[in-house]
């Protein structure tokens, strides 16, 4: 194909030609990690969207595999790993290391560990599969569909904050340590983000949890329940606003600035804020 023609491909179909001719050529291994979402965008100077279907398209292929914990990794045809796996296969399994039991856990964790590397974009059912060595039909008989996989994740990274100890036993504290909690979240999984809605109601269990952890001081205090979770879910609602279009930015802005600010410190100031706003509430005061 000319330059022409080259020049005329969706961008996403560029970046997986050369990938795919970095692989042939051996300048990528077998095992070797390939560039990750991020590293494309940095690389090419594409959005993250187009580089998800860039490495979308090369595990259609089954040049890659997603590889939780690590990354994306080469997987082409007659690879060293792809060469065990069929020998181990030709052998009757018999050197086949035993694989941990497909389990609704196991699957939620690489979900996680999916978007964790490559963004919401690159996320879907059969990602998933694949990173678990598995078919997609597998897969349905723990989660019913996509929107329940996610909801699960969102759950289960809830699940894992570190709450303070002694927690903070006033009402502002509360509401504090909580939202410093979520922005953690956001930071370590900017997938999040979408993945989240303090407006839909039941909200996940570990979600719930902690909003209810959050106001317990103030309802402790003789505010009426109803209001102090209204209290807490706009804190939260606050919190994801800002966090919004975290996973989109280039590196350097998620690990700091974006706009012109610095991202932590809007966080504070912002967050500092809203708290002295419920303050002047005569019935949040304690």
């Amino acid at each position: 194909m000319g330059a022409l023609g080259r020049a005329a491909r969706p961008p996403y179909l560029r970046i997986a030609a050369e990938l795919r001719d970095r692989i042939a050529s051996g300048e990528l291994r077998p095992g070797d990690r390939i560039p990750s979402t991020r590293g494309i965008t940095r690389e090419w100077g594409v959005a993250m969207a187009t580089a998800s279907k860039a490495l979308a398209v090369l595990r259609q292929e089954g040049l890659v595999r997603a590889v939780p914990g690590v990354g994306t990794v080469v997987d082409a045809p007659g690879t060293e790993s792809g060469a065990v796996r069929t020998r181990a296969s030709r052998r009757g399994g018999r050197r086949r290391a035993a694989a941990p039991p497909l389990t609704r856990e196991r699957v939620v964790r690489t979900a996680v560990a999916v978007a964790d590397a490559h963004g919401s974009a690159a996320l879907s059912m059969r990602a998933v599969a694949t990173a678990l060595g598995v078919s997609t039909t597998v897969l349905y008989r723990h989660v019913s569909a996509k929107d329940e996989l996610v909801e699960l994740m969102a759950d289960a990274v809830f699940g894992d904050v570190a709450l303070p100890a002694p927690a903070p036993a006033d009402w502002r504290g509360r509401l504090e340590a909580s939202a410093r909690a979520q922005w953690a979240l956001y930071r370590r999984h900017p997938w999040l983000v979408k993945a989240l809605s303090f407006t839909r109601s039941p909200l996940p269990g570990n979600v719930s949890a902690l909003m209810e952890w959050s106001v317990a001081p103030a309802r402790d205090g003789g505010v009426d329940a109803g209001r102090a979770r209204y209290a807490a879910v706009t804190v939260a609602g606050c919190v994801r606003g800002l966090a919004m279009g975290m996973e989109d930015e280039a590196p350097a802005g998620r690990d700091g600035r974006a706009a012109g600010f610095a991202l932590d410190s809007l966080f504070a100031f912002g967050l500092a804020r809203m708290l002295d706003g419920l303050g002047t509430v005569a019935w949040y005061r304690g």
